[in-house]
């Protein structure tokens, strides 16, 4: 009766190692594809963070580019009409003296 019972638990055990085997070898591809996605969908977001980054980068020596020239043609303006200048700088306290000091 024991050997008996022994068979039947081989046989039980071998057809759930079967089984699982089975399963492993259909689950495989499907995690490969996820992770194949996953990684493709991560290079993407690098690609996509390198230009803008690039992008970025290149807005800013823009911005500096136009303010140093900003800057140059001001203090250009300021040289070559100082009392304009200063008559300008005046009205224009003057307006945000009012603009502040009204609230």
């Amino acid at each position: 009766m024991e050997q008996q019972s022994s068979q039947t638990t081989g046989r039980y055990s071998q057809a759930a190692h079967e089984t699982v085997d089975r399963v492993a070898q259909r689950v495989h591809p499907a995690v490969d594809r996820v992770a194949e996605g996953a990684h493709n969908a991560v290079d993407r977001l690098a690609e996509m963070a390198d230009a803008t980054s690039a992008r970025v980068h290149r807005q800013t020596e823009q911005l500096t580019a136009a303010r140093d020239r900003l800057g140059a043609s001001a203090g250009t303006y300021v040289r070559e009409n100082p009392l304009t200048s200063l008559g300008i700088a005046l009205a224009a306290g003057y307006v945000i003296s009012r603009l502040l000091g009204t609230r």
